[in-house]
């Protein structure tokens, strides 16, 4: 069982309200990305940020709290991890962005290279999206098919069109470029066999992460997909933008023993510094190079992709897991906040209401309603209570930075949630208890109907 400290003082948002409203009226949607939208916290509770170490952030009010999901699963080391800090820095001291390619560019593809199994060349960009497109890009100019299957039960692959088109915000996308993103089922080969059945010779790629926080490749399952794509033809891609560094430093490829043709990397590459990639065989990313008698594919061309800021600390991340188990140290973590969480749920008499899931490296929560239904409003109330207590968490996705102090503070932050949570289950209603509207899906076509000034929560003042 782990021990808890004293509570926290209690937190206020103040400020932070203050700073979002502004936020609203100079960037839409209040965030530059949809999933750390104001929307996603209890209203009045979605705290604007000054600066992190470690584990912890603090915000504008001065609350320090502790952060789960660190940069959307992009921070493995910790914020502020001082030897990635340092190796940028003396990068950028000797300039970012020249008119020709540095010694960082050839050192990152070496380390790259080495690290992912399925890798034979690598082109480095900024953002996950613009990775995932380049593969869709290669696939067709590889295989002369126009068809793209992506796994329909995994939430996001891009912000471009061919994928964001088949989502509920498709608004300004084309009907031609949607209709030919097709689904099937993760764990299912058969629903992908169908799918090549019905668009025959017309499938260029197959896009799915190998696994995620909640789903394991049933056996067979992977190794069916390498099988399938190596009878029909298509081009099969990971999508390791979460798996890469956190299931393993090789990323699911490494853990699973499956290499796909093409992979896309980012997130933890750069301990939260941009940098993505887009990795795989030598004879499909040539299409993109000069030693080629093909038509050249226009794969990827960015002033940014490789400036020596990404570089530098993409390097070091990689030296890091070389150096120490940062993979180990965030399941050792993250296995004992899940039983010390699971406990305090037992002790309420809550385990059929809210449950921790997943790979013990990037664990989420589950939150039921009084019939034991998937619920919002109970994952809002949860959250707000939470924030309460001085946790800043959609989820438990920890981080090898997360100590056992920071661990000791959530549980008692879950403990102090829980009696709230007793009571909305025995009265059937979060009324009265949450406070504003419940958070909603990132990805919906219209905006929530209230108004997107954010009122100050219960109790608190701007």
């Amino acid at each position: 069982m782990i021990e808890v400290d004293a509570a926290p003082a209690p937190v206020t948002f103040g400020r932070s309200v203050v700073a979002q409203d502004r936020l609203h009226d100079l960037v839409p949607g209040g965030a530059h990305t949809y999933a750390r939208g104001s929307d996603q916290y209890p209203e009045g509770m979605a705290p604007v940020l000054v600066r992190g170490r470690g584990a912890r952030v603090v915000d504008v009010d001065g609350n320090e709290l502790v952060e789960y999901g660190m940069g959307l699963r992009s921070v493995t080391l910790g914020h502020g991890y001082e030897p990635v800090v340092r190796a940028v820095s003396a990068a950028i001291a000797d300039g970012v962005s020249f008119s020709r390619p540095t010694v960082l560019e050839l050192e990152a593809a070496e380390a790259l290279v080495e690290q992912v199994p399925g890798a034979e060349m690598v082109k480095f960009a900024k953002n996950g999206s613009d990775a995932t497109t380049a593969a869709v890009r290669l696939a067709r100019a590889a295989t002369g098919r126009r068809h793209v299957a992506v796994c329909r039960s995994q939430p996001f692959f891009s912000t471009d069109d061919w994928f964001i088109g088949t989502t509920p915000m498709s608004a300004g996308t084309l009907d031609e470029e949607r209709r030919l993103t097709l689904g099937f089922d993760y764990n299912d080969l058969g629903s992908l066999e169908r799918l090549l059945a019905d668009h025959p010779g017309d499938v260029a790629c197959v896009f799915l992460e190998a696994a995620t926080a909640l789903c394991e490749p049933a056996p067979g399952f992977l190794e069916g997909l390498r099988a399938l794509a190596d009878r029909d033809g298509f081009v099969l891609v990971f999508d390791e933008m979460i798996t890469g560094m956190r299931w393993s430093a090789a990323g699911a490829q490494g853990t699973y023993g499956v290499l796909p043709d093409l992979s896309t990397w980012g997130k933890a590459l750069g301990n939260g510094f941009p940098i993505s990639a887009l990795a795989g065989r030598r004879d499909l990313l040539e299409l993109g190079g000069l030693r080629t008698d093909a038509d050249r594919v226009f794969l990827l061309s960015t002033t940014h992709g490789a400036e020596t800021g990404g570089l530098a600390a993409y390097l070091a991340v990689a030296r890091v897991y070389r150096e120490q188990d940062v993979v180990g140290v965030m399941e050792r973590q993250g296995a004992r906040l899940r039983e010390a969480v699971a406990a305090e749920v037992a002790a309420a008499g809550l385990s059929a209401h809210v449950e921790v899931l997943g790979r013990p490296s990037c664990l989420v929560f589950t939150t039921r309603d009084h019939h034991g239904r998937p619920s919002q409003e109970y994952r809002t109330l949860f959250l707000q209570e939470l924030l309460r207590h001085g946790v800043l968490g959609q989820s438990f996705v920890i981080s090898a930075a997360h100590t056992d102090a920071d661990l000791d503070r959530t549980v008692e932050a879950v403990r102090r949630a829980l009696p709230v949570y007793a009571r909305a289950v025995e009265q059937g209603s979060t009324q009265g208890l949450l406070h504003g509207r419940p958070v909603a899906p990132a990805l919906r076509a219209r905006a929530h109907p209230r108004r997107l000034r954010t009122p100050v929560a219960d109790g608190e003042h701007g």
